[in-house]
């Protein structure tokens, strides 16, 4: 864990493009102890530690993290009731609770059910990776194509299908739409 630390350490602030003397200059530490924190020469303290992590913008705890990279591959959830496979790319709730989610659709509705339109508080936003979806807004029908984006207020009674066959899409839902979308 510690040459993992150390490793973060000269990582961040090389990808800041600071030298040592820059790094020193932010965390109050000479140089040559930060050289020598880098390069395993020296312990590190809890102090040096909190320090480092403020001058670097990140948090302590992100700093000595766990490095187990067990959990890097991300595996789709399959619903064959709505065709649908979900591949959760954000693991937890980012800024503002938002959820990043990729989604195949292969069946007939992406919704409360095929005959029902969803509504719940908040927005949806999604881009269209492969194929073609209709987006169904209340009472209207908008086929958003490959490469094409759409933003809206899930206020509005909205459903979204596959049309003309399988399609792919990247999609940003609030808490209220990870609920409500990606339901078991």
């Amino acid at each position: 864990m510690d040459s993992i630390v150390r490793l973060r350490i000269r990582g961040l602030r090389t990808a800041r493009g600071w030298s040592l003397d820059d790094l020193a200059e932010r965390c109050y530490m000479s140089p040559s102890t930060l050289s020598r924190i880098e390069t395993g020469h020296r312990r590190i303290s809890l102090d040096q530690l909190i320090s480092l992590a403020r001058a670097l913008g990140t948090s302590l705890d992100q700093l000595v993290e766990s490095a187990d990279d067990g959990d890097v591959v991300i595996r789709p959830q399959r619903d064959e009731v709505r065709g649908t496979t979900v591949w959760l790319l954000s693991r937890e709730p980012g800024p503002h609770g938002v959820t990043v989610a990729k989604m195949r659709i292969t069946g007939p509705v992406l919704g409360n059910g095929a005959d029902e339109l969803g509504v719940h508080p908040g927005r949806d936003w999604l881009t269209v990776l492969s194929g073609t979806v209709a987006l169904l807004l209340g009472e209207r029908t908008i086929l958003v194509e490959t490469g094409q984006a759409a933003e809206f207020s899930t206020m509005i009674p909205h459903a979204i299908r596959a049309h003309g066959g399988p399609a792919e899409i990247l999609c940003i839902l609030d808490h209220d739409g990870q609920r409500t979308h990606l339901r078991p």
